[in-house]
């Protein structure tokens, strides 16, 4: 026996061959102390009590018996951490399967809730073949209550899954959690406004499981890279950034170039999966030439770009924007530069990362340790919480069956009659 330091903490090794089991006890034991140390301020934001995690993952490590057994292990260990960007790392050529839920293949449906009520929120491919709609009532799923059954699936992914906040549960298990199987098959019961209820059996296929966004984005959008820009029916600037990469500055340009004259402006990051990108210059690109706007009583944001947009701003949000579309999304809120609505607050899973490496050598955890944007939301940041909208706006049945999106509609009504007292920024006079 000898002992090495891995990671700042002295572990004990063994000379001979150790098998899975003793390999296990060793990576967890030494994974629990370290990620009680290394995320200790997130443990106590996300309220998670980490003695009963490590008791029951030192439990769960005394029956392994196979290297699988030991990765499952250490997966469901991160998926109590509540992190969205954690995940376990195997080594090179460690043969590993992941253990959680098969999401291979889609039924065509994506679901929100109105409350208690769940609502078809879009529909396509074979769910629309089998006479699924926007805007139907979904009433039951694999013939249990629909919103006991999205509970119910949110738990089962959640064993091997990491989400950060509820919200990310949630609205993962509305999207990529209908997912399955290729062939299999998921039994819905749906009700139109005015008619009776229904049954039907989807086939899982090949339809996406990635949300991209807009329920229904304003007719003759235009495409620059993975955003898009246009006008809405009333005449209101739309863009929706569905990223946050470097190539942002040079796409907000050209749609900005496009819509400079519009009375109201929104920007839409539901589904935005993040990226790196210079907060400033974004920033810069909504502040009146030749004018700076102060951040939360830090530095001030000079104007950026040729064609930086002054007028006022409505900001969409959902639990899809994730990371940088978090924090992308949140200056324009947090430094009173627009409004924001949203159906619920962000995904909450914007944070900084560190990789702590086992003493196996097997595996390796990547972990957050740290919020990101620290100084947003009264000092308590992002990472476990999100991005809280000025104002929660569910999805409207009636809405969604006439094909109108309700938060595009709301966004609209808002930039008619502007809150000016719940927005710090004034646009200069012209």
């Amino acid at each position: 026996m000898l002992s090495r330091v891995i990671g700042g903490l002295l572990v004990a090794v063994s000379l001979a061959s150790a098998g899975p089991k003793q390999e296990c006890k060793k990576d967890v034991l030494f994974a629990v102390k370290r990620l009680e140390k290394d995320c200790r301020k997130l443990l106590q934001t996300k309220r998670i009590k980490w003695s009963k995690v490590a008791s029951q993952t030192r439990r769960e490590a005394t029956k392994v018996k196979t290297t699988q057994d030991h990765y499952d292990v250490l997966v469901r260990l991160i998926a109590r951490l509540r992190d969205g960007h954690a995940y376990v790392k195997p080594a090179k050529g460690v043969d590993v399967k992941w253990p959680g839920v098969s999401l291979a293949a889609g039924p065509g449906i994506f679901l929100c809730r109105n409350s208690n009520t769940v609502l078809v929120k879009n529909a396509w491919s074979n769910a629309a073949k089998e006479g699924v709609a926007a805007g139907q009532v979904v009433t039951k799923i694999e013939g249990k209550p629909a919103a006991a059954w999205l509970d119910e699936r949110v738990a089962q992914l959640s064993e091997y899954a990491s989400f950060s906040t509820p919200q990310h549960a949630l609205f993962f298990t509305c999207h990529w959690g209908l997912g399955g199987p290729t062939g299999s098959k998921l039994a819905l019961t749906v009700k139109s406004a005015g008619k009776k209820a229904k049954t039907v059996e989807v086939r899982r296929g090949n339809a996406s499981i990635v949300p991209s966004g807009p329920v229904f984005a304003p007719k003759d959008v235009r495409q620059i890279g993975r955003q898009s820009y246009g006008k809405t029916a009333k005449g209101y600037g739309y863009i929706h950034l569905r990223d946050t990469k470097r190539e942002i500055e040079a796409q907000l340009d050209t749609a900005l170039a496009a819509l400079k004259d519009v009375p109201g402006l929104i920007l839409d990051f539901r589904a935005n999966g993040g990226g790196a990108f210079d907060h400033d210059a974004v920033l810069g690109r909504f502040v009146a030439i030749g004018n700076e706007m102060r951040r939360a009583k830090a530095y001030p944001i000079p104007s950026k770009g040729p064609n930086p947009y002054a007028g006022r701003i409505v900001v969409i949000i959902d639990a899809g924007a994730r990371s940088a579309g978090e924090t992308g999304s949140g200056m324009f809120k947090e430094d009173g530069r627009a409004y924001m609505i949203g159906e619920s607050a962000t995904a909450g899973m914007s944070s900084s990362k560190v990789t702590i490496d086992l003493p196996s050598g097997k595996f390796s955890l990547y972990v957050s340790v740290r919020s990101n944007k620290s100084r947003f939301q009264g000092g308590k940041g992002i990472e476990g919480i999100g991005i809280q909208p000025h104002e929660v706006v569910p999805y409207d049945a009636a809405d969604l069956a006439a094909g109108i999106d309700t938060l595009i509609k709301r966004a609209e009504e808002i930039l008619a009659d502007f809150p000016d007292g719940k927005v710090p920024y004034k646009a200069p006079k012209q």
